[in-house]
């Protein structure tokens, strides 16, 4: 069968669009992320081998590394997030008298929870390197550094939004209260931080 990322943008838009179960927001949220990543490889590779920046060669070269590492697996989350679908679909379909069930459904949110969660975290990897980006890259690409971040935040809040709507039937479990406490410090911290980043931008272009 035919991964998602490997369907031309047309067939992965229209594909979010039918009335089909995947790809859905978490898929989405991880293709928006790593789109927001790639463009901050991307500056870093009209960087590389400038005269202007030679003192930050190296600390460009890592990052662009970071960045394709981070993307690919981004990448990969497109499809790990429409493959933890199917077993969440199941467990809603257990006959709501079957004494299982929640057992069941219980254990089939926790695993679905884990997909988006891993997309926030690789979200904040980027943020994190957009943010070093914006002072080493080159100049000339600083709004792609921001466009980078405007991304990154959207997918990093879009994952969470999955995450949640996960755990908010699992009210007094646990480990449901420690996602949600996961996914909230993520949300408090990198959010600002990316849009500082969009604001330093958005305050350069326009002056």
């Amino acid at each position: 069968m035919e991964k998602l990322t490997e369907k031309s943008c047309i067939e992965f838009v229209e594909l979010l669009a039918a009335a089909a179960p995947v790809p859905g927001g978490g898929g989405a949220a991880a293709l928006i992320g790593a789109l927001g990543t790639a463009l901050c490889s991307m500056t870093g590779n009209f960087t590389v081998g400038k005269k202007k920046y030679t003192a930050v060669e190296n600390d460009i070269k890592m990052m662009i590394k970071r960045c394709e590492e981070l993307y690919k697996r981004e990448l990969t989350l497109v499809e790990e997030d429409a493959a933890a679908f199917e077993p969440l679909s199941k467990a809603y379909a257990v006959p709501k008298d079957d004494p299982h069930r929640e057992d069941i459904l219980e254990e089939a949110s926790l695993r679905a929870c884990s997909t988006p969660l891993e997309i926030m975290h690789c979200c904040c990897k980027a943020i994190e390197i957009l943010e070093e980006m914006l002072i080493k890259g080159s100049r000339m690409l600083i709004s792609d550094v921001g466009c980078g971040a405007i991304l990154c935040k959207a997918a990093l809040e879009s994952a969470a939004l999955n995450v949640f709507i996960n755990t908010k039937n699992l009210k007094g479990n646990k480990q449901a209260e420690i996602v949600e406490k996961e996914a909230d410090s993520m949300l408090e911290v990198y959010c600002f931080r990316a849009s500082c980043i969009a604001e330093k931008v958005m305050k350069n272009v326009r002056n």
